[in-house]
């Protein structure tokens, strides 16, 4: 990979990520739960004491920076799966992005939340141990993949400049 392909593929992931967060917030405005990165990163600043999992994230004791390391870890997060993009798809995908991979590895990304957030934050596998487990992996599986048609139309800006 190129330093040229790294810096487009931290753009892309960066604004795929940017595009799925608007995408939160409306539905934050239209009055349905979204997720608290604070937890993320409450999540990610018990790792240091050898925590894992938990019963339930939202009762463990807070994290000193959890909110600011939340959202470090979710940008974070959006630039490898967009770097996984182009490892799997080639540079030659963001000279010319086609939205099918895009789409594609935002749906399949849905399977870090599902098989591996919710069970270690204390929602379970597919989010069982909630009282909507339907509805909660869908909405992940909807989140997702407005990510993934962000990764499409980061990429179209990047091919657009030249970049």
């Amino acid at each position: 990979m190129t330093f040229e392909t790294l810096i487009q593929t931290v753009f892309i992931g960066t604004g795929a990520t940017a595009i799925m967060d608007v995408w939160l917030m409306i539905l934050k405005k239209a009055g349905v739960p979204i997720q608290n990165f604070g937890m993320l990163g409450r999540w990610i600043g018990h790792w240091r004491d050898g925590q894992w999992r938990h019963a339930s994230i939202a009762k463990a004791a807070p994290v000193t920076g959890e909110v600011w390391m939340g959202w470090l870890a979710h940008y974070a997060i959006g630039v490898g799966f967009a770097g996984l993009l182009v490892l799997v798809f080639g540079s030659e995908w963001i000279a010319s992005p086609s939205p099918g991979p895009a789409v594609l590895l935002g749906i399949f990304t849905v399977a870090a939340p599902l098989l591996v957030m919710q069970p270690a934050l204390g929602a379970g596998i597919a989010s069982t141990k909630t009282s909507a487990p339907l509805r909660n992996s869908l909405k992940s599986l909807a989140n997702h993949s407005v990510f993934g048609i962000g990764l499409y139309l980061a990429a179209m800006a990047i091919a657009a400049i030249g970049a």
